[in-house]
This record gives C-alpha cells, sequence and structure tokens, in this order.
C-alpha cells in the first residue's frame, strides 16, 4: 500500500501548515516540489562543480558535462531511447511544448493526422492555446 505519509516526508518544503492544514501542492504544471535527494544533489552541485555544460575545458566545466551527459544517458536508458541525442532537456512544459508545435509546422502537410487528447479541453497546457488550429 502506498505510504502517503512517507512520502511526504520526503519533501521538506511539505512540513509547512498553511491555513491550518497541512500543506498540499497540486500545481504541478507550474513546477513540482523536490524530494530530499534532489536537493541535496542540487546544493552539492552548486557547492562543488557549478559551471557551464559543453563550455569549457577547466575542471569544473568538465565534471559538469561529465554529469550532465551522465544523466542523459540514465534517461535514454529509463525511455528506451535510441540515442542520448533523442533525449533533450528544457526549462519546462512551455518551452518543450513550443519545441513539438515549431517542429510540427516543419514537417507536417495538410492532411496528416495528430493524435491531439487534450486540445479544446480543460486539460490543456496554457501554452499551447492560440497555437494550434
Amino acid at each position: 500500500m502506498l505510504d502517503v505519509e512517507a512520502i511526504r516526508k520526503d519533501f521538506p518544503i511539505l512540513d509547512q501548515i498553511v491555513n491550518d492544514e497541512p500543506l498540499v501542492y497540486l500545481d504541478n504544471a507550474a513546477t513540482t516540489q523536490k524530494p530530499l535527494a534532489v536537493l541535496e544533489t542540487i546544493n552539492r552541485y552548486y557547492e562543488n562543480d557549478n559551471a557551464n555544460v559543453h563550455r569549457g575545458v577547466h575542471t569544473l566545466a568538465e565534471r559538469a558535462t561529465a554529469s550532465y551527459e551522465a544523466a542523459r544517458e540514465t534517461i535514454r536508458k529509463f525511455i528506451n531511447a535510441g540515442s542520448t541525442k533523442e533525449v533533450l532537456f528544457t526549462r519546462g512544459t512551455t518551452t518543450s511544448l513550443n519545441w513539438v508545435v515549431r517542429f510540427a509546422e516543419e514537417v507536417l502537410t495538410e492532411g496528416d493526422q495528430v493524435f491531439d487528447f487534450c486540445h479544446g479541453t480543460p486539460f490543456q497546457h496554457h501554452s499551447l492555446a492560440g497555437s494550434l488550429p
């Protein structure tokens, strides 16, 4: 059985009381809260390896690049992608969806069918409003 309290304990931000109730955060389309392991990893990166990826030949840049590419490989395996070139990192949903729309504009032709189960529904991401026919 899913232990919700154990999961909540892994997210320090959820220790807060808001309006006399434990914090519940459901706006995951905007941002997701981070578990402690992620916060610690981010903090360790900023303390030890903070540098631009693929932008330098110094030690910090090389370590940052190695970590970045290792993450790409981990994700490639997880989603069973054929190559790490198929794994793209973006700032968030809006950027990702804009990339998809621009790609579609380049490759789709009249008569192509696209499955879109969210368009025109309350589930459609706000960044797509007005960008799709």
